[in-house]
């Protein structure tokens, strides 16, 4: 496993985290606390120590969830993320499907949040802590920044980030965090087959020296290259809710990233992470982990070929002739609409 800083800190994370809402938010499949546990330690047990998670995700349980998988001094082996500023509580009753509850960021508000985050994780501090699902006008409150200015003084919080969504866009909200916030960190949406508005972030991040985090580095699982046009998910699986067309067209893209695997040398899942990996701007990829045959895949990316630029070129033109498919099917591709 590789480790990088986050920029601005002295935090270190394994390039390969862990996503944590597969195994809180009931969007994978479901998980017995006993099977999520068992996942996330034997992660720990193949170098990942960075574990990414949410107030949300699950109302809570995904924090719970480490604080069950690393008690006592199992806690300092690992660097925990969450995140904050939905009122999830108080929507609990009233939220169905994917939909987001309402931002909360009144400055009451966010000391709670801080106090019930710690409780959930039994542990004295949070590693990173990022704004959830950030629109421009919570970015622009300064009462934000001055509550988390604070808590990082007072040793609660190490460090801070912006968690872009939940639908891929928000590049203005990406570039101002990296240049007008404080925040070390944006963690955007970015893969092989979604390009944009992560170029343009990876430029702001290295002009502003910060660090970036990449979820859904395999689009929704398609660039693990194990889908086929038979493939079909569970009724609590999200991907379910997508038309066949993201299907369909999905396979008809990745068929021509065959040339990343190198006759062998890496997986289309591993070359995936290799890809989002190979600039310093982003410090760890979270891959959608639900499985141990993921986590021994995806941990042992950090041994194979890094991408090469020929490699990346062949990767954006692909992108900009949109995979030789018609443009008006991007057109039908779906947006997340989750609280993710």
């Amino acid at each position: 496993m590789r480790y990088h800083t986050i920029a601005g800190t002295n935090i270190q994370v394994s390039e390969i985290g862990f996503g944590v809402w597969t195994l809180a938010a009931g969007w994978w499949g479901d998980y017995s606390d006993d099977e999520a546990v068992s996942l996330l330690r034997q992660a720990r047990d193949r170098g990942i120590t960075f574990f990414d998670t949410a107030a949300t995700y699950g109302f809570g349980r995904g924090e719970t969830l480490l604080a069950k998988a690393f008690p006592g001094a199992a806690r300092d082996g690992i660097v925990i993320a969450t995140k904050f500023g939905y009122d999830w509580e108080s929507a609990k009753e009233r939220r169905t499907g994917h939909t987001e509850p309402p931002h909360r960021l009144d400055p009451d508000f966010l000391q709670r949040s801080l106090d019930d985050a710690l409780g959930r994780l039994n542990s004295d501090r949070i590693d990173h802590w990022q704004l959830h699902n950030a629109r421009m006008e919570h970015l622009e409150r300064d009462d934000v920044w001055n509550f988390l200015d604070r808590v990082q003084r007072e040793g609660k919080v190490r460090s801070i980030g912006v968690a872009l969504g939940p639908a891929i866009g928000w590049l203005d909200e990406g570039r101002y965090s990296l240049s007008q916030s404080p925040a070390h960190t944006v963690q955007m949406i970015y893969n092989a087959l979604e390009l944009d508005p992560g170029r343009a972030l990876l430029a702001a991040a290295r002009h502003n020296g910060r660090s970036l985090l990449v979820r859904v580095p395999h689009s929704s699982g398609m660039l693990e290259g194990k889908y086929t046009k038979d493939t079909t998910f569970g009724p609590n699986d999200h991907r379910s809710h997508r038309p066949r067309s993201w299907l369909v067209n999905g396979l008809q893209k990745i068929e021509q990233l065959e040339f990343l695997k190198q006759d062998g040398r890496r997986t289309l899942g591993q070359a995936a992470l290799r890809y989002v990996l190979r600039t310093p701007e982003v410090v760890s990829a979270l891959p959608n982990i639900y499985g141990l045959d993921q986590i021994e895949e995806f941990a042992a990316a950090s041994d194979c070929p890094d991408i090469s630029d020929e490699e990346a070129s062949r990767i954006e033109e692909l992108f900009e002739s949109n995979y030789g498919l018609p443009r008006e099917v991007e057109a039908a591709q779906p947006k997340a609409a989750s609280a993710r």
